[in-house]
């Protein structure tokens, strides 16, 4: 005789395990929205391998593009890596789900100072894991430049390219800038004696003029191309990050193509960030999303990282993985003199935000 409660207890068990099964599918990949060239070439295969976790992988080049996605809401993207100033703004938002670190084991191996400097855009380090951090400065043909400029050329100054006799001089051989207002603006700002987180917009006309003025010397914006075209020797100059840059120095060196670039931090300062992941409140996939994040703290996988990507990391143990090239390299990791004069971004206001936008438009398009 058909028990139709038997059956029904049946039928409900077969769901369960139908259901336990596509959760646990689910939760065997992540999705993650890093910058271009910003990993090493086997991080992503090793950590599938270890954990079955399938890693789907997309990438950006600008901060801007970034804070669109998120703002928009629903990227389907479990990790973020953006940068520490427009973090605190999107955490302002709401957009970050707050991180478990009882879930995060190698959470301990994460420098404390660099926790505390990290804090100043994410309070109690709630929302964000340090990933690289970083410079913007200058990366240049060490012949070409001294072709142009001769043997005394700046090199160690923003005059290089800021200056618009050396930079009118420069075009011949390519000078290139990032597309990222955010990182231009208060470069310029800086090197016309103001403060570079200014919110006065007299300033930004101040630096709109000043960039409307070197732009018919400037080869192209861009946050990326830059690389190739240094290790290549079809540009000359470019302002980028120092990790990118040594990227281009590193590719001239294995090319064996006689092209030589250097990186420098300019003697009047430059910009010094971190670069995060962090958990979009939507993440799908929280448990594989976790278990990547504690992937990327154990100290030999990051210090593979560094030494493919050029950046400093934030995990002192990972010291004896680094080859001699980048833990000795005064460009990715700077003196103690250097780092005074670094300075941070704080977050600007819509209003400035708005402003930097309209005139990086201007520039762009040459008005």
């Amino acid at each position: 005789m058909f028990n139709i409660f038997k059956w029904f207890q049946v039928a409900m068990a077969t769901l369960l395990v139908v259901f336990s099964f596509l959760s646990n599918a689910e939760d065997k990949i992540v999705y993650i929205y890093n910058w271009s060239s910003y990993i090493a070439p086997n991080t992503l295969a090793n950590f599938e391998k270890k954990t079955g976790i399938k890693v789907v992988y997309d990438v950006f080049d600008s901060n801007e593009v970034l804070e669109s996605k998120l703002m928009a809401g629903n990227t389907g993207f479990d990790l973020v890596v953006p940068t520490d100033s427009f973090l605190e703004r999107q955490a302002q938002a709401g957009i970050f789900e707050p991180l478990d670190k009882s879930k995060l084991p190698n959470y301990q191996n994460l420098d404390p100072n660099l926790l505390k400097m990290l804090a100043n855009h994410d309070a109690g380090n709630r929302y964000a894991i340090p990933y690289m951090w970083l410079t913007t400065g200058i990366g240049y043909n060490v012949d070409k430049v001294k072709a142009v400029l001769g043997g005394d050329a700046p090199v160690d100054s923003w005059d290089l390219v800021l200056k618009i006799d050396n930079l009118r001089k420069l075009s011949s051989c390519g000078v290139a800038f990032l597309d990222a207002p955010s990182e231009i603006f208060p470069t310029v700002l800086n090197y016309l004696g103001k403060n570079p987180n200014s919110q006065d917009p007299a300033d930004y006309k101040l630096a709109t003029d000043f960039m409307q003025e070197a732009r018919p010397y400037i080869r192209y914006f861009h946050s990326s191309k830059f690389i190739n075209d240094l290790a290549n020797g079809d540009i000359c100059v470019a302002v980028g990050w120092s990790g990118d840059i040594m990227q281009g120095i590193q590719a001239a060196v294995e090319a064996k193509n006689g092209v030589n670039v250097n990186y420098v931090i300019p003697k009047e300062g430059a910009i010094a960030y971190f670069d995060v992941f962090a958990m979009p409140k939507d993440a799908k996939h929280k448990e594989a999303a976790y278990a990547f994040l504690n992937y990327l703290l154990e100290p030999d996988v990051i210090g593979d990282i560094s030494n493919h990507v050029f950046y400093a990391n934030a995990i002192p143990a990972s010291k004896p993985y680094l080859n001699d090239e980048i833990k000795n390299n005064p460009a990715i990791y700077p003196s103690e003199a250097t780092m005074q004069k670094l300075f941070s971004l704080q977050v600007m206001p819509p209003k400035v935000d708005r402003i930097m936008t309209r005139n990086w438009t201007k520039i762009m398009t040459d008005r």
